[in-house]
């Protein structure tokens, strides 16, 4: 694995953690943060799902070097 590959799959890590902390916080909230949570949980999964698919597409070999 390339050392810009490791750092996309490392950085996919790191929001997929803070997705799952968010998630848990958003449990036990009260009612005047639940907004505020929620809100940064929406831009994690936003930003977690735009990495993801990042390293879905370095993963991939183009569709012109695909074998016959």
């Amino acid at each position: 694995m390339s050392a810009p590959l490791k750092n996309i799959a490392r950085e996919l890590y790191r929001l997929s953690q803070e997705v799952d902390r968010l998630e848990s916080l958003l449990k036990t909230a009260s009612p005047d943060e639940k907004e505020r949570i929620e809100d940064q949980l929406r831009k994690a999964r936003a930003e977690k799902d735009r990495i993801r698919k990042i390293l879905d597409g370095h993963k991939e070999p183009p569709p012109y070097r695909k074998p016959r």
